[in-house]
């Protein structure tokens, strides 16, 4: 019996005694608003409810009253082998140990579909994360936007949701003409301009330009200019998704910030120009001393905001608002921004944004602000000079390491990790001690397949072991648990349940034998067992994929 199937159950019994209450009230109640924890104590049962104690005062009646009402209905529902009544109105609750053990069977049948669900169902998400300037390599900072943007998304996926990744290519305005002169004064063999981006890479992007147009420095300087720009663009660009793609992070679009401000393809206004219309045609925009701006302090802005100088040109913030309108006319009703720890000023003008569109700014747009990390012993870029760069993490932790480092804790949370305890093969890394515990369900079912141990029989009332029981009850919890973190967009969430679950496993494992010891005969036990052990491989391998991490049979 699962959370859902119980919570129904407790429904059932509750609806006739609310109904004899309260007989000309509608109680409106779904199997979604009863609440089911896990005791923290495991003699209180399997799982425990506060449904009494919340509606009590409703129907006007004694908390503890009607738990044992619901408790007395609840001892006669198949699969549920004892109720009790604890403090001010608690239920708790124990399963008859076929009807928990039956989960083992679940899982397995259900295979990488287990743990999904529909929680975001008819949801559609765009979620923007790491779009660093194409003018330089990836660093540490987007490393951990990377990562848990890319978790978030396979989140949300799991949950239902029409969810995409989007890289938005700040490829418009001073910063990529600054680009554009680094490379040529390089190519030119002239020191970086004051203003300039430093580094080898530089230099390097330089050299390919040369090779690829090896006329470039014999045309006229404006031409100079723009053929510099594009290629040591395109060349920058293919990096950036070079080491997002070892880093197992795909992006679903590469949106273009130049596409904001051409033309459109018949020749009419850009994105940009659209998007000042269809804010003043929201009533929020304005004209004062010859520029243009949108009233943002109506939706909890600081200050309002200039969209177009006095002299014709655009501000960042009209690029971010016609951005934010695409994303809507994509069909995209709810977006998430993530931002770095910089950015805080970036929150409530995208939620302004929002407010003047008119959508809801506490709905329709979600702007996550990650703090900082660091790492020990982590050495500049010998590329890039000033930054500690994403492959040159890559290539000294690995993206296992990095990628379920970076996600297991709150992304608001400053972070500064230990290499050394990140490539030690010890239970002290939480990464191997997870990986390792996949590794050995694997290594069981190996040596079961050796000695003769299949899975042709299944018995779930004889897994009663105590630690059989906290195990089932943990690998219950993976799909409730992957509809909330996707619902609250935190996916440390998985990783700290797959540490306990594996924690859970190896006590099990060191105690319940799926191979018979010596001469012991094969029994009916044994082949049930090795249904619990893949079951809790195939749980800790979905969490893994969650967060981009690899679940490797061997280490």
């Amino acid at each position: 019996m699962n959370p859902e199937a119980l919570a129904a159950a407790i429904l059932a019994v509750l609806t006739p005694v609310a109904d004899s209450l309260r007989p000309d009230e509608e109680l409106g109640l779904t199997a979604s608003d009863v609440v089911l924890d896990r005791p923290r104590n495991r003699d209180h049962g399997d799982w425990a409810t506060n449904i009494a104690m919340r509606l009590a005062k409703r129907l006007g009646t004694n908390p503890r009253e009607l738990a044992q009402r619901i408790a007395d209905g609840l001892a006669a529902v198949d699969g549920i082998a004892a109720v009790d009544v604890a403090g001010p109105g608690f239920i708790n609750i124990r399963l008859e140990a076929a009807a928990a053990g039956a989960l083992a069977k679940t899982i397995v049948d259900a295979g990488s579909a287990y743990g999904t669900n529909d929680s975001q169902a008819g949801v559609s998400v765009n979620v923007e994360f790491v779009s660093a300037n194409p003018t330089g390599p990836l660093h540490i900072a987007h490393t951990r936007w990377a990562a848990l943007g890319d978790s978030i998304v396979r989140l949300l996926l799991a949950s239902g949701a029409h969810a995409v990744r989007e890289y938005y290519i700040n490829d418009a305005g001073a910063q990529m003409e600054r680009f554009a002169r680094s490379v040529l004064a390089a190519a030119k063999g002239d020191p970086t301009p004051e203003d300039g981006y430093p580094g080898e890479y530089i230099a390097d992007l330089a050299r390919r330009v040369l090779e690829a147009h090896p006329a470039l420095l014999e045309l006229p300087e404006d031409e100079q200019l723009v053929v510099a720009r594009d290629q040591a663009y395109e060349y920058q660009l293919a990096e950036i998704k070079s080491s997002l793609e070892r880093f197992n992070v795909p992006f679903d679009v590469w949106f273009s910030e130049r596409t904001l401000h051409a033309a459109s393809d018949d020749g009419g206004p850009s994105l940009v120009d659209r998007a000042v219309d269809r804010l003043r045609a929201q009533g929020h925009v304005f004209d004062e001393e010859g520029a243009v701006w949108v009233r943002t302090t109506d939706f909890g802005d600081d200050k309002d905001r200039v969209i177009r100088r006095s002299n014709g040109e655009y501000t960042y913030f009209a690029a971010d608002a016609a951005y934010y309108l695409n994303k809507g006319d994509r069909g995209f009703q709810n977006k998430i921004y993530l931002l770095g720890a910089d950015h805080h000023g970036y929150v409530n003008r995208l939620k302004a944004v929002a407010g003047a569109a008119g959508e809801d700014p506490e709905k329709n747009i979600q702007v996550l602000i990650g703090q900082m990390v660091s790492i020990n012993g982590a050495r500049l870029s010998k590329r890039a000079g000033n930054i500690i760069e994403m492959d040159d993490l890559l290539n000294w932790l690995g993206p296992d390491a990095l990628r379920y480092s970076l996600e297991r804790s709150p992304a608001d949370s400053p972070l500064d990790l230990d290499p050394e305890l990140l490539q030690k093969r010890t239970n002290d890394n939480p990464v191997f001690y997870v990986q390792y515990a996949h590794a050995r369900t694997h290594n069981v079912a190996r040596n079961a397949a050796a000695s003769g141990v299949d899975r042709s029989e299944f018995a779930p009332e004889l897994l009663t072991h105590e630690t059989e029981s906290a195990l089932l009850g943990a690998l219950q919890e993976f799909p409730r648990l992957v509809a909330f973190a996707a619902q609250v967009r935190e996916p440390h969430r998985i990783a700290r349940y797959l540490e306990e679950l594996a924690g859970l496993y190896h006590r099990w494992y060191d105690t319940c034998r799926v191979i018979p010891k010596g001469d012991d005969p094969l029994e009916t036990v044994h082949r049930t067992r090795l249904w619990l052990n893949d079951a809790t491989g195939q749980v800790l391998r979905n969490g893994l994929q969650l967060l981009g991490v690899t679940a490797p049979e061997r280490m």
